[in-house]
């Protein structure tokens, strides 16, 4: 869950992680922690057509997540951009 200091949703205050509550730290409105933001917009075919959810997870609770997929998932080196 993202808290914005202004209604323009541009200076970040606060992440926390849906799931465990976790409060992730956040220096100067930039997010300095690993998190995992989840957003989907649902479509005609699902019962939650028109609806978005949106969540943040910490890397504990999205490793505890990933771990119980039957199918592992893509993985692959990125560059890291400075």
């Amino acid at each position: 869950m993202r808290i914005y200091m202004d209604e323009g949703k541009n200076i970040l205050k606060q992440v926390v992680c849906n799931q465990c509550g976790k409060a992730l730290k956040v220096k100067n409105g930039i997010l300095v922690e690993g998190v995992f933001e989840g957003n989907q917009q649902f479509g005609y075919f699902s019962n939650k057509d028109g609806i978005r959810h949106s969540f943040d997870l910490c890397e504990e609770c999205y490793n505890k997540l990933i771990e119980g997929f039957a199918v592992e998932v893509t993985k692959e080196e990125v560059q890291e951009l400075l």
